[in-house]
């Protein structure tokens, strides 16, 4: 396939529908956030617009960097100093579009986190809960994954992490309910779903809940369940325009 263009207009406006970014009340601006180069030909896409991600799309040549936690976040400072100033600077120096789709790119049932995380551990999904439907619901494909131990240990495999594990390792699996990112506020939704749910952090308040419900916790790691989305929808992208694309993994043990 000979490499091709698209306008940020374009891309920006595809992606709007493709993710359906107006169903979601988010925390930040879905779509275009920092305004590049009219053409995109190289797309770069990564878990967070840090500046090592930034500096690395940069080398790389980029047009365009799709990310899944961008900027302007509901009640941060506002003002352009320090480490946001460094960035924006950055990107309007080497024109370089910057595109962030959060909530939207958890949830979409093909190249969202969620569905992606499935793929990785072998769940096969059968229904949502929680507000907005981010929450999903599902069983374990492979029969001799039997206990909650033993998807630990899946999630160590696949995902390179070992997960923190609140409940009986020796717990028989029932069904599982995951959602990616900071979604251990979800737990208590689960529970009347599910007998484990995988998220990706853990507070103090989750561990007393999770014991006392009898629902088995997985914390599998915010950037560790979160690199999968960004890369099935910058694969798409670059298949559907003719782009080239490549993925930059900025390591975070988080």
């Amino acid at each position: 396939m000979s490499q091709k263009s698209v306008s940020r207009t374009e891309m920006a406006t595809y992606l709007a529908g493709a993710l359906n970014i107006t169903q979601f009340r988010d925390y930040c601006p879905n779509g275009l956030q920092v305004e590049g180069r009219h053409e995109i030909s190289r797309l770069v896409t990564g878990v967070t617009a840090s500046q090592a991600l930034l500096e690395a799309a940069l080398e790389s040549g980029a047009d365009a960097i799709l990310v899944h936690h961008g900027y302007f976040w509901r009640g941060e400072d506002a003002r352009v100093i320090g480490t946001k100033h460094k960035r924006l600077k950055l990107l309007l120096a080497h024109d370089i579009n910057l595109f962030a789709y959060h909530l939207p790119l958890d949830s979409h049932p093909l190249y969202g986190n969620n569905a992606q995380l499935a793929q990785q551990l072998g769940l096969t999904p059968n229904g949502r809960f929680g507000d907005d439907n981010l929450g999903w619901l599902g069983n374990v494909s492979d029969a001799a994954i039997r206990t909650v131990g033993d998807l630990a240990k899946v999630i160590e495999h696949q995902l390179k992490r070992v997960p923190v594990l609140i409940g009986d390792p020796d717990q028989a699996l029932a069904r599982v309910a995951w959602c990616t990112g900071a979604a251990q506020n979800l737990l208590s939704d689960a529970i009347a779903a599910a007998g484990v749910y995988i998220s990706d952090e853990i507070s103090e308040p989750t561990v007393h809940l999770a014991r006392e419900s009898g629902v088995a916790y997985l914390a599998a790691g915010h950037h560790a369940t979160e690199r999968y989305g960004v890369q099935a929808l910058g694969k798409h992208l670059a298949e559907h325009f003719g782009l080239a694309y490549q993925f930059i993994d900025i390591d975070n043990p988080v």
